[in-house]
């Protein structure tokens, strides 16, 4: 049995799209012009390739690896009416769902895949918090991360926890089951 075969379908695409999430989190913090979106999503990219290509990986991150390039996880249907429509939507959403990433990879998984994909999420929120410049006027001026971005960084070290720290606890995943079946398992 791999590792993925402990998830759901459900529960491996709440995984696989964490990366994505937490990048949109801190893009919906503080949105850029265009020149800063692009560089946002490339630094995200780069982010999450450069970890899941890394010789040291873990299981979970050689799982990740594997599915990236073969057939992506088929994505939920979302209803118009249940997509986030402000940035703050984006981002609370983007945060919940990362948790409930974070707790389905703490009960599933080992630590030390957790630990893993933990600096894996870490990575990609600083590194698409550092891409573009906010505030300033045609280049000049403005903060590599700003005031907004550094509070989604925050949550997310808050929700993540620190290195070292214990895995999530494995009775109750955060807002209710993971995949709205009934289990966790």
């Amino acid at each position: 049995m791999s590792l993925k075969d402990r998830f759901t379908p459900d529960e491996w695409f709440q995984v696989m799209t964490a990366p994505g999430r937490v990048g949109a989190a801190v893009v919906a913090a503080s949105p850029s012009g265009v020149t800063g979106l692009v560089a946002e999503a490339q630094a995200i990219g780069a982010a999450i390739r450069e970890s899941l290509s890394a010789a040291d990986r873990t299981p979970l991150l050689e799982a990740m690896a594997a599915d990236l390039l073969g057939t992506p996880p088929s994505p939920q249907e979302v209803s118009p009416q249940d997509r986030p429509r402000t940035p703050e939507e984006v981002r609370a959403r983007s945060l919940e769902e990362v948790r409930r990433a974070a707790w389905l990879v703490g009960a599933k998984a080992g630590p030390g895949d957790l630990a893993a994909f933990r600096r894996l999420l870490l990575n990609v929120a600083e590194r698409a918090a550092a891409a573009a410049k906010e505030g300033g006027f045609l280049g000049f001026g403005g903060e590599q991360v700003n005031e907004r971005e550094r509070q989604v960084l925050a949550e997310l070290r808050t929700i993540l926890g620190e290195e070292g720290a214990p895995a999530p606890p494995h009775e109750t995943p955060p807002g209710g089951n993971p995949d709205g079946s009934g289990n966790s398992n």
